[in-house]
């Protein structure tokens, strides 16, 4: 008799079906004044557009301020781009299967009501699906953007026009930026935040900084990427983390998908947007060999390219070599290479010393996380002449007479000069972060401080919730073969340990 699967992400039908085999994460015991104006409008002439509830109007004369910091409504680039954003946010709806059926499946429960959720993620339509979905579950929310070149202005205009306080524009300063995550601290009723989703520890940072009296209000935050999740272990490490956060970035459905297939897709789209260079034939340098590094890898190659590797893990260094790189050091193939991306998430992988080795009009690109990776200071401080192209495209003129090509100031190219990662991965990544807000809010006081992965049943679960999309259908463990390897007929079908 054939039993058919079920595909679903129900928490509350999948939350109880696995005790967690990680470390023991639950705990049943434990209890300059710079104001920026908004779009078209005066600080003390703005509206309420539609949207917004018309019970947090304000008087035209009352202005809110925090910390010397004035509260605004929102601030974006263009209002009148919506139109535009909306049809952006409903192409990616398309895309995104299980976001979308966590918006279906929890829609109508609201578990996340009561929840005041800040977030500082790249502003992208993909973005705007999960904003869109982790307000519909209930939570009031208030964003801004981890990186100054990747907001798409009008998403932001459409998640606005929708009733969510955006504060993020494609081409922020670095002060900017921290002055769009100041906004996201304190909601319009002078009540702050009290759950967190980041991404590169930029809002737990500032949190962890400047408003660690909040600390004990925040009752969980969510990370996405692998450089975030390094500098929380630090301050883990270090006994300074405040509230408990839930690892999305180590997930398999986002790690081994978005880190893997997503940038590998996204890394081509932002070389060629930027310079409409030829991959083929051409020497690609591609600096680490982790999940985003072997994407980007075997993406280059299937276009063409000459890949070559450089590696500090043997382990990694002994698979590229098995899957048939080159690989060597970064001495040696600063001088070979005619692109180059850093994959790491790490700090001065290129440095000085390796530019003037290098040949002319070389490519520089970023793909790991911030701006770390290349030495952009020593490229700006030792450049005789620097020629911008076009937006977030500059060519540096070096000494030697050499020139190198650096797109998005070195900072993360497949979101700076592209729209990121493809919508139906991002989907997979995403449903782990509403995933994550729903375990910390609902079990709100049961989690340590410390650094939590989500369980293998919401893991496979999130996998399964993306297969009916792609026609993908699944055998079956017949009750012989469930004894024999001792694994439920439903999964999950590895321990959490496993390594894919």
């Amino acid at each position: 008799m054939s039993v058919k699967r079920r595909f679903t992400i129900d928490v509350e039908c999948l939350s109880n079906q696995e005790e967690s085999e990680n470390s023991p994460k639950l705990n049943q015991t434990r209890q300059k004044r710079f104001c920026r104006q908004l779009s078209d409008h005066n600080c003390e002439e703005y509206e309420w557009i539609d949207g917004f509830n018309k019970e947090q109007k304000q008087s035209e004369n009352i202005r809110f301020f925090y910390s010397g910091i004035e509260k605004l409504p929102y601030k974006i680039a263009d209002i009148n781009l919506a139109e535009l954003g909306r049809k952006a946010l409903t192409m990616a709806e398309a895309e995104m299967p299980g976001v979308m059926q966590l918006r279906k499946i929890h829609g109508q429960k609201k578990p996340l009501k009561g929840v005041r959720l800040a977030g500082c993620l790249h502003v992208t339509a993909q973005t705007g699906v999960m904003i869109e979905t982790l307000h519909e579950l209930g939570a009031e929310i208030q964003w801004s953007c981890c990186n100054p070149l990747s907001t798409q202005d009008d998403v932001a205009a459409a998640l606005v026009k929708a009733g969510i306080a955006i504060y993020a524009w494609k081409g922020e300063t670095d002060e900017e930026k921290l002055w769009c995550i100041d906004q996201t601290i304190y909601f319009p009723d002078g009540q702050p935040l009290n759950a967190i989703l980041d991404d590169g520890f930029n809002l737990a940072r500032i949190v962890h900084e400047k408003y660690l009296h909040l600390t004990s209000l925040i009752h969980g935050s969510s990370e996405e990427t692998t450089a975030g999740i390094t500098k929380l272990r630090k301050i883990l490490k270090e006994q300074k983390l405040k509230f408990p956060v839930i690892n999305v970035n180590d997930s398999v459905t986002k790690s081994k998908f978005d880190n893997n297939y997503g940038c590998g897709e996204s890394l081509i789209d932002g070389i060629k947007r930027a310079t409409d260079v030829m991959i083929g034939g051409k020497v690609v340098v591609v600096i680490g060999y982790g999940n985003v590094g072997k994407g980007c890898a075997k993406a280059l190659s299937g276009l063409g390219a000459r890949v070559i590797i450089t590696e500090i893990d043997p382990i990694c260094a002994l698979q590229a070599a098995m899957d048939g790189y080159q690989v060597i050091t970064m001495a040696e193939a600063c001088k070979k290479g005619q692109i180059f991306v850093t994959a790491t998430g790490s700090t001065g992988l290129i440095r000085g010393e390796h530019m003037m080795e290098m040949r002319d009009m070389v490519i520089l690109c970023n793909i790991g996380s911030g701006q770390t990776e290349i030495d952009v200071v020593w490229l700006k401080q030792n450049a005789v002449k620097i020629e911008n192209v076009k937006p977030q495209v500059d060519i540096y003129h070096l000494s030697n007479g050499r020139a190198i090509i650096l797109p998005a100031d070195g900072r993360v190219v497949n979101l700076s000069c592209a729209h990121g990662n493809p919508s139906f991965v991002m989907s997979n990544s995403f449903s782990n972060q509403i995933l994550a807000q729903i375990e910390l809010f609902t079990k709100k006081g049961q989690y340590l401080i410390g650094i939590h992965t989500l369980s293998k049943t919401l893991d496979e679960a999130v996998a399964s919730a993306h297969l009916e999309y792609l026609n993908v259908k699944l055998d079956t463990l017949t009750p012989t073969q469930s004894t024999y390897i001792d694994v439920h007929p439903f999964g999950p079908f590895k321990p959490y340990y496993y390594r894919y």
